[in-house]
């Protein structure tokens, strides 16, 4: 079990991570405008401080928790979240991310960063507008579809350590035929969700640093809320291109990550 370091080590790694604050702002950009946890960002940042890979990605999805709580929160302020499509895709969610919160505990480092390259890599291919109905009539939402989604998400955070939104606003337009800025709002509901119940189980088992997580979330959350206010503004268009650069990037950030740690030496 990985044990949390003493507080002076916790100082010493919320000060190296000072100059990466405006990263964790971009990362709650991201979250409002996309529906995604910001642990593209956040994971990275945690890896280049030092953390490796089980306890960055841990933190990373601590993290997710204030950053995705923010968007949500004006989402629900707004009235723009329909109570029973959110419901079921957050049941799913935190199902997901229960279930397969200790499976990573299995896995190797680099083995983590390889799933999440490919998962990544499917997505990129994965990732379509959404075409509207020819008699421009949008079917009623699929509740046991979007809880299979969330359940998706859930695995996605739990076992992987990203928030989900990437996995789930593809799916949901391209399969469920749910409108981007509508995939959106439900994707942070459900990222919320699981990385709630996925932090629970991390911080139980001394994976997630509380004060580094707490501290680059609160600051996203900030972004989040600002930028989920405007989602509105933004084209359909433009946020699927975003979600595809976004996921393209990551997927080779992944992937070469995966392929230092497996040909690095050990020791």
């Amino acid at each position: 079990m990985l044990m949390e370091p003493p507080s002076p080590q916790i100082a010493r790694m919320l000060w190296s991570l000072l100059p990466y604050l405006p990263l964790g702002l971009l990362a709650g950009l991201l979250s409002g405008l996309l529906g995604i946890g910001g642990g593209l960002v956040f994971a990275p940042m945690l890896l280049l401080a030092g953390l490796e890979p089980h306890q960055a990605l841990a933190t990373s999805t601590l993290a997710i928790v204030p950053t995705t709580l923010g968007s949500t929160w004006t989402h629900l302020a707004n009235r723009s979240l329909p109570w029973r499509s959110a419901l079921a895709i957050a049941i799913g969610a935190g199902l997901g991310a229960g279930l397969f919160s200790r499976v990573s505990l299995g896995l190797q480092g680099w083995q983590l960063l390889a799933l999440q390259a490919l998962m990544y890599a499917v997505l990129t291919a994965t990732i379509q507008p959404h075409s509207p109905p020819e008699d421009g009539v949008e079917s009623p939402p699929n509740l046991p579809g979007l809880s299979a989604v969330g359940w998706m998400a859930g695995l996605a955070t739990g076992m992987l350590g990203i928030g989900g939104g990437l996995v789930m606003v593809p799916l949901m337009v391209r399969f469920l035929r749910v409108p981007i800025h509508l995939a959106i709002r439900f994707s942070g509901l459900a990222v919320l969700v699981s990385a709630t119940v996925a932090s629970t189980t991390f911080l139980r088992d001394g994976r997630a640093l509380l004060p580094v997580g707490l501290a680059l979330g609160a600051t996203a959350a900030l972004a989040a809320r600002w930028s989920a206010a405007r989602l509105d503004r933004v084209s359909g268009v433009y946020l699927v291109w975003m979600l595809r650069a976004l996921t393209m990037v990551l997927g080779l950030q992944s992937g070469g990550h995966a392929l230092q740690l497996l040909l690095g030496p050990t020791g």
